[in-house]
Parts: C-alpha cells; sequence; structure tokens
C-alpha cells in the first residue's frame, strides 16, 4: 500500500496493523517515496524511493491511501 502524506512525500510498504488511539497504521518493508507531477503528467508518479524498516503513520496527517496488488 501507499499513504501519500502531501502531494510529493509519502510512504510505500506491507500494511501490518492498523491501531484506534492514536488513529494510525503499520507498515513493514517500508519505502519513503518522493512524488513528481509535471504539466504534461499531473498524475503523480514516483520518482525516488528510500529504504526504511518498520514506520508508523498518523492517519491524521495522511492525504490519500492506494492499495497495491501484486500479479
Amino acid at each position: 500500500m501507499v499513504a501519500i502524506l502531501d502531494p510529493a512525500y509519502g510512504f510505500e510498504g506491507t500494511l501490518v496493523a492498523v491501531t484506534r488511539e492514536p488513529p494510525g497504521i503499520w507498515l513493514s518493508n517500508a519505502e519513503v517515496v518522493t512524488l513528481r507531477s509535471t504539466i504534461a503528467q499531473p498524475i503523480p508518479q514516483v520518482v525516488s524511493k528510500e529504504q526504511r524498516s518498520e514506520v508508523f503513520i498518523n492517519l491524521n496527517s495522511v492525504q490519500r491511501i492506494e492499495v497495491l496488488h501484486e500479479s
């Protein structure tokens, strides 16, 4: 899954847990992703990734969540 925190920044990883207090999600095998969009391509594209291990993301700061499926 990908959790987008702002138009240029987010985290990609495997959802491990969801917490209620504080509202958040834990991702394992997480990567920090940098997104970029242009006038020619308005849909943000991943331009770089940086490896992390596990990360907690507070849902109050998330703008969008995308679920990715492996084929």
